[in-house]
């Protein structure tokens, strides 16, 4: 079954797989949950395994004529398609807060960094280089071919952006793409890889939803030469394992455990807000969202009481109200695993200086909304401590030497980011450059630019997004030796 759509106006009451250039339905639906009301939304498609092939041949088909366009060529194209996202872009920042229960100020900001990311990745290059003509005779070129057929699989958390991440990196490297957006939150991935039907050549960007059973037939599939996924530690794992049956090429963004350390001289007018949204932001459903805030001895009282006002300030509830922040966990299976490590506080001794409440169901008639909550310097060991929550609770600790501090910041299976405050810049930078996260920052955290690569170090994944090295990642270096003599 075909459907057809205006090129840049979408209906927004239908989704499809995008497969050849042309929006098909399945013969099985599902329907994802508004996490904030927990009524269903709009079916989207169940992928078969015969969906997989069509979509794999479709790509086989479009890449060898699209890996021999211009990088200017793609780009022109790419640059189109976030013209076009633009155009829908209060449907699209309203589909992220329903499909993910994000506050609507945070949809709005990942909708706006989307067009912005996707014209800054479209604009990067990876030049051919000349890499020895010393010896007499020869010329030795280093190239970067496209790998072939890329295949995406975004997260729940930021699919919109996220699945920009990936489309843009492999299309403007040569390649052509099949994204699999997350079946929690499968509405605005649809619908961008929608935006680009007409535009790029069939096959060059498809879309397939599906159920638990759609990821392993692409990370399997012989015809994929490479998988980018984001997501948790443990289905990484199971992802490379998958992957390596077929020797794909693999990029893994995984989980984080971000430490923040703030020293004795830090700004905490500046620091207190700026950490304390950056814990909460997304219901801490973010894996670059700080985990773990070391808080020098000398000023930890002050933090505290600090961080305990702002917290108390921070608005909870309706994702539509421009002045939330924390809306609703995204769905059921994260809300009960967050319930379990809150009902932990009581028999692990954890002292609460902040909420603490394992729900909010009692002020919320549905929803999967928790009470932001402040931990009091629990034990190293703890579980709050040394495991990723991905919820609204954090842990603040002490610390009075650097080299201890530093220590136990890296002492976490995680390395994807961490910070730290001071108004010694020179001082911040040192302790900094010593932590083992892929992305470190002083005095903020969670910036990212297009231009910069962004990934983890240990159990948080490995090699890159965005960048010229994440562009690199959708490449296969060529030593091509000439004898000139």
């Amino acid at each position: 079954m075909v459907a057809t759509v205006p090129d840049t106006k979408l209906d927004w009451s239908s989704y499809h797989n995008v497969i050849n250039g042309e929006l098909r339905a399945t013969s099985k639906t599902r329907t994802a949950v508004n996490p904030a009301t927990e009524e269903a939304l709009p079916p989207v498609p169940v992928s078969t395994e015969a969906d997989v092939d069509a979509a794999v041949a479709a790509a086989r088909a479009a890449f060898p004529a699209w890996s021999k366009t211009s990088w200017d060529e793609r780009e022109a194209l790419l640059n189109k398609l976030a013209d076009r996202l633009v155009a829908n872009l209060p449907e699209f920042t309203d589909i992220l807060v329903r499909e993910s229960g994000k506050a609507i100020a945070t949809a709005q900001i990942e909708a706006m960094f989307s067009h912005t990311f996707l014209r800054g990745l479209a604009a990067l290059r990876v030049p051919e280089e000349v890499v020895d003509d010393a010896k007499e005779g020869y010329k030795v070129r280093l190239r970067h071919l496209p790998l072939g057929v890329g295949a995406g699989i975004v997260p729940w958390n930021w699919p919109l952006l996220i699945g920009l991440f990936k489309i843009a990196s492999c299309v403007i490297a040569g390649n052509v793409i099949i994204v699999k957006p997350s079946p929690f939150a499968p509405y605005a991935v649809l619908k961008v890889v929608e935006l680009a039907r007409g535009l790029f050549p069939p096959g060059v960007i498809q879309a397939l939803s599906g159920g638990d059973d759609l990821g392993p037939w692409l990370t399997e599939h012989p015809g994929i030469d490479k998988i980018s996924f984001t997501g948790s530690s443990a289905t990484g794992k199971r992802v490379l394992a998958s992957c390596s049956r077929t020797l794909k090429r693999v990029t893994l963004e995984l989980g984080g455990n971000d430490a923040a350390i703030v020293c004795e001289d830090a700004d905490l007018a500046q620091a207190i807000p700026k950490v304390g949204t950056l814990a909460f932001l997304f219901s801490g459903q973010i894996c670059m969202d700080i985990k773990r805030v070391y808080v020098h001895e000398a000023i930890y009282d002050k933090f505290l009481a600090g961080l305990v006002e702002f917290v108390k300030t921070i608005k909870t509830g309706d994702p539509n109200d421009p002045d939330t922040l924390v809306g609703p966990l995204q769905n059921s299976m994260q809300y009960e695993k967050v319930k379990e490590l809150f009902a932990q506080i009581e028999p692990q001794g954890w002292k609460t200086a902040v909420g603490g409440a394992p729900d909010l169901k009692s002020a919320h008639a549905k929803g999967f909304f928790m009470q932001p909550t402040v931990i009091d310097n629990p034990p190293e060991d703890s579980m709050i401590v040394q495991e990723e929550p991905f919820g609204p609770i954090v842990p603040i600790l002490k610390w009075s030497s650097e080299e201890d501090v530093i220590a136990r910041a890296n002492d976490s299976k995680m390395g994807l980011g961490a910070s730290v405050w001071s108004a010694d810049i020179a001082r911040a930078t040192r302790m900094a450059e010593q932590l083992e996260a892929g992305s470190v920052w002083v005095n903020t955290h969670f910036d990212l630019s297009p231009k910069v690569p962004f990934g983890g170090s240990k159990w948080s994944g490995f090699n890159r997004e965005l960048g010229v090295d994440g562009i690199k990642g959708w490449l296969e270096p060529q030593s091509l030796w000439v004898a000139t003599a």
